[in-house]
């Protein structure tokens, strides 16, 4: 595909250059040929001629309108002449192939197929693992930030021009390259890296939901053992995509929060070390927000308000639904059709319900709503959503208890499927444990805490492979020494002391291993699932590659480093074996 692109491009800037070239070589020609025959001045009774080279140069500085005066000698009349022809047919010649030159610049199609040249460039100089972002509004935007911070490249398509524009003014920490295409045409793909080996997954969320299967289509076609993750919020597409492959993760941000809200009310503290683990807004160890069971308003009806109204029905927690669009009340119980003023919010029962959800499809709608809900029920437990991210500071002084922001949780969810994939495996699991024992994540939270402490962690995934661990696969394998969790966690920095990070999950060939033990013996191709503190995972990072600091950790002393410290103590030994056998054979003797 990249030769095809330079093709492209050569192929535009010699159709739109040929005339201009061709009339510059002919001017130039014409006019060396014709000042080459232009009698010259009569010296001696002879007429002079100007040479080949002369001519040459004479007409280089002459079109240019450089002029550096008659070289290499006087002229005669009719080189004069000449030159002044020479000089008005160059100049007309200059200004006709500039003027064809800044037409090519101003060519769509041309300005087009040089940005896919530089767009294929920056993608191959990729040389670490990189994720394919097709859209790039605000949850691709949050996703691309979220990468950056984990020094993931990500390859953005977006067919908006200004947000490709907002694309190259982003600070990020890794390379970022973008297009403004249509991802759903198989040669931006292509471009893109789709059957790269270092591209290790490919994001569909733009918003609308048929580009988004089209997309999935292609790159299940286009690369089999490719990982897909996709936003949908219709439950067709879901279906569609889900059948595709295996490799397909769908992301419904509207479901996950409905089904993570009514684990806030019935497992508060689940929902809270869920949210915590995530990286939410506002998530704490130290405090579950805890949603009453009361009756609950919906104010509309759409994605949100309907999943929402799915798992309160499941659980048999009343409520109440306003929205205006709905024209079949039967079909719906308890629907009120109409606008949530204040008027129908009071019809609804909202003086004694014990919560409210702003589920509209405008962000100024759902602010109104729940500043009209206080003023009735100051103590209304509130959750808000927030669709455009820009009015994140207005929906911070609303002082919500949730807020809910599509973009956000996608974002969210997506990246973790990226750079944690193992977390489901923790959260199902942790999710049956706290079935069989109440008191168990209680405890857990208690030992996170006490390691990692109370901050946002940062959530990591290491694989023990020779590319990204060299110095401990060296000792696995060539040394035969056994390492355990316990010497990988160590402080290099103080060996008694253990870094502010926990093993959460490993995966070691078919095996899933749920909260190891420190003292798992440690192999080669192991994932490590880790949740604890950035600069704790940076000398994990260090120990792995660096022999020195890990023969420390596993032995507690310090490795010569010196060919000259470690041939001594070979010496000494040498030595003492001779004046050994030396002694026996005095003795023998």
């Amino acid at each position: 595909m990249p030769a095809v692109e330079i093709n492209r491009v050569s192929f535009l800037v010699l159709r739109e250059l040929r005339r201009p070239i061709m009339v510059l070589l002919l001017v130039y020609a014409f006019s060396i040929i014709v000042i080459t025959y232009t009698p010259g001045p009569v010296i001696d009774g002879k007429t002079h001629h100007m040479s080949i080279f002369h001519a040459i140069y004479f007409v280089t500085y002459t079109v240019t309108t450089t002029g550096f005066g008659e070289i290499p000698g006087e002229f005669s009349d009719a080189q004069r002449l000449v030159a002044m022809v020479i000089l008005y047919v160059g100049v007309i010649a200059w200004l006709y192939s500039i003027g064809a030159i800044i037409h090519l610049m101003q060519n769509e199609h041309f300005q087009n197929a040089l940005k896919e040249h530089i767009f294929i460039n920056e993608v191959n100089r990729l040389s670490s693992g990189f994720v394919i972002i097709c859209g790039f509004g605000d949850t691709g935007s949050l996703l691309a930030r979220g990468l950056s911070d984990n020094y993931i490249s990500g390859v953005v398509i977006e067919a908006n021009p200004d947000r490709i524009k907002a694309l190259a003014l982003r600070d990020y920490r890794v390379a970022m390259p973008g297009l403004c295409a249509d991802a759903s045409i198989p040669k931006h793909l292509l471009e893109a890296g789709i059957r790269s080996p270092n591209c290790d997954a490919i994001v569909t969320v733009t918003n609308d939901e048929e580009v988004n299967l089209r997309i999935a289509v292609l790159a299940r076609l286009l690369n089999p053992d490719l990982h897909i993750i996709a936003r949908s919020k219709v439950e067709v597409y879901e279906e569609m995509l889900a059948s595709l492959t295996d490799h397909v993760a769908v992301i419904d941000p509207f479901k996950t929060f409905a089904d993570g809200l009514m684990m806030s009310i019935y497992n508060p503290v689940m929902y809270a070390l869920d949210q915590w683990l995530v990286g939410a807004r506002g998530a704490s160890l130290k405090k579950a927000v805890c949603p009453p069971r009361g009756a609950w308003v919906i104010c509309g009806y759409g994605h949100m308000g309907h999943e929402i109204h799915r798992v309160f029905d499941e659980h048999d927690i009343p409520t109440v639904i306003i929205d205006s669009e709905i024209n079949d009340v039967d079909a719906i119980p308890n629907l009120i059709n109409g606008r949530p003023t204040e008027r129908t919010l009071r019809r609804a029962g909202v003086d004694k319900a014990a919560g409210i959800v702003s589920a509209t499809a405008d962000d100024g709608h759902n602010l109104a709503i729940l500043v009209n809900a206080r003023t009735i029920n100051n103590s209304l437990f509130s959750v808000v959503r927030q669709n455009l991210h820009q009015n994140e500071v207005a929906f911070s002084a609303a002082d919500a208890d949730i807020i809910m922001q599509p973009s956000l949780v996608t974002a969210r969810r997506i990246l973790f499927r990226l750079i944690a994939p193992m977390l489901n495996e923790l959260q199902e699991y942790l999710h049956e444990r706290n079935q069989e024992d109440s008191e168990y994540i209680n405890r857990l939270i208690e030992h996170l805490s006490s390691v990692v402490g109370y901050k946002t962690p940062h959530m990591v995934t290491i694989t023990l492979t020779r590319q990204d661990a060299p110095a401990l696969i060296h000792y696995l394998n060539v040394k035969q020494v056994q390492v355990t969790l316990d010497d990988l966690l160590r402080d290099p920095r103080m060996r008694d002391e253990h870094l502010t990070t926990l093993p959460l999950v490993i995966h070691s060939g078919q095996e899933s291993i749920i909260l190891p033990d420190l003292s798992y013996q440690v192999k080669e191709n192991d994932k490590i699932l880790l949740c604890g503190r950035s600069a704790a995972h940076r000398l994990l990072n260090a120990s792995l590659n660096n022999p020195y600091t890990l023969y420390y950790l596993i032995t507690g002393q310090d490795q010569t480093r010196s060919w000259f410290l470690k041939a001594v103590p070979r010496l000494i030994n040498q030595i003492k074996q001779t004046l050994s056998g030396t002694s026996r054979s005095i003795q023998n003797g």
